[in-house]
Order: structure tokens, then sequence, then C-alpha cells
């Protein structure tokens, strides 16, 4: 399958965490790395040398960024974007059973997979992704969530549901100005859903091409 074929499909399974085969191919314009998360185009990737990279004209504004509505048409602040050095969006977690980290022997590098439960969003989605820390005496897990590929490889680790305790990550498009204490509607760039989040800032740090963030409390809706 070649970029002109899949263009023309609509599939629009939402995995890659963009709401249209329309709005991944347009983030693609920017950033080619971003293809990987197509479950259709990735099978192809190391097959296909059409595939990547390919040639589209390059847009600097996003269509969603004049909406400023989440899939359900709420509106939010602005969206957070993980870091360049991520493979994807930063999440700070705990088991509902800390234990599963020394009993799984959890570690950097590992592909973990589970659900946030609850008071801490309450997300339907499981989600799967790479560790990046782990402390063994708390059960604190740092991960980056990768999307629902990482698990098909067959080789990750099961931790049920946790509670997510935070993210992190950059804003470098925002209709509002960001405050330290202050609780706002987010959404995060690659939410499978594309629903908007709710969370207090309590860190910030400005950088060259944005605002980087730390936001705990948080709910979905």
């Amino acid at each position: 399958m070649n970029i002109k074929n899949f263009s023309s499909l609509n599939l629009n399974c939402g995995n890659c965490g963009f709401k249209s085969c329309k709005e991944f191919l347009k983030e693609a314009k920017e950033k080619q790395e971003i293809l990987k998360r197509c479950t259709y185009l990735a099978k192809n990737l190391n097959r296909q040398k059409n595939i990547m990279p390919f040639e589209l004209e390059k847009s600097k504004k996003i269509d969603s960024e004049s909406k400023w509505r989440d899939s359900l048409g709420r509106k939010f602040d602005f969206y957070l974007e993980h870091f360049p050095e991520d493979p994807g969006p930063r999440e700070i977690i705990v088991p509902h059973n800390p234990l599963l980290v020394s009993r799984l022997k959890i570690k950097k590098g590992d592909f973990i997979a589970g659900r946030p439960l609850g008071i801490s969003c309450g997300c339907p989605i499981t989600h799967c992704g790479i560790v990046k820390k782990v402390e063994k005496e708390t059960g604190l897990i740092t991960w980056c969530v990768t999307g629902p590929l990482s698990s098909q490889r067959g080789n990750f680790k099961n931790i049920g549901y946790y509670r997510a305790e935070s993210y992190e990550g950059i804003v470098r498009v925002s209709r509002v100005n960001l405050k330290i204490g202050m609780r706002y509607f987010f959404q995060p760039r690659y939410c499978m859903l594309q629903w908007r989040h709710s969370g207090l800032i309590n860190y910030i740090n400005k950088l060259k091409d944005g605002v980087e963030v730390r936001i705990e409390g948080l709910w979905i809706g």
C-alpha cells in the first residue's frame, strides 16, 4: 500500500491518535517519523521504499488549532505534545498493585500495558508503551505511551489497572496564558479518543520552541 492509495481509503481507525487519516497525514508532512504510528503503514515501512520519505507541501498550521474542540465538541485550552527525545507522551503512573513492579521485574526499556481507572482519568482505552524509569520502593513508573502497536510484539508486561498521577510534555499551541497553580482543559496530541483532559499545572519551564509543563490531578472531561 502506498501513501496515495492509503489517503483515499479514509480508514479512520483512530489507532494513531488522530481523528482521521487526513489529519494524520497533515501532521506527517512536518513529522514523517509518526508514520510508524499507523497500523497499516507500519507493516510496509520496512518493505516498500516508496512510502517513506514522501514529498508533500508543508503547512505551518494544523486545522484543529482554530477549532479548540475535542471529538465530543467540548472546548479545551491547549495541546500537550511529547518531548522530541521521547517515543510518545510521558506519563507517571502507579499500578493499583504496586507489588507488580517487583513481581514482573519491570525495568527501563520494558514494554508494558495497562488501563487508567477511576478518579485518575478513567480512560476506556488500554495504554501501551515503553518504560523510562522505575522506582521499586514506591512502585512509581515513568513511561512513554506509544499506542497499541507495541503490545502486538507479544513481549509486553501487563500491569492491569493503574493510577495516572501526572503528564509531562511540551505546550507549543495554546489559546490561553499558562500559569502555575491553575487548572486547565487540555488535549494530548495523540489521544486515540481525541478527548479533552483536565489537570493542574504545577511546573513550567520556558523553552525555545514552547513551554515544558507537568500536569497533575488528572481527569477526563
